[in-house]
């Protein structure tokens, strides 16, 4: 003996399941987007030590470099 779900209840659990899987999709793309931040990052961090090297190379290992202004200065102990 066979029994059938409402329409109703048919359409909530459609709709639940619908939710579900657009959830599991979304959760999928953010994995993507943090992949590709995480290479990002990778290549900065790269890049920031091939600059490093540079400077070191230009001003010296006790350098102390001003951010907002460009200054370099001796490191003070």
């Amino acid at each position: 003996m066979s029994k059938q779900l409402t329409s109703e209840e048919l359409s909530k659990l459609q709709d639940l399941n619908n939710s579900f899987t657009q959830a599991k999709i979304s959760l999928g793309d953010l994995e993507l987007q943090k992949e590709n931040i995480i290479g990002n990052i990778k290549q900065i961090k790269s890049k920031f030590v091939e600059l490093e090297k540079e400077l070191i190379k230009t001003y010296g290992e006790e350098s102390v470099i001003n951010l907002q202004t460009g200054e370099v200065t001796e490191k003070k102990e």
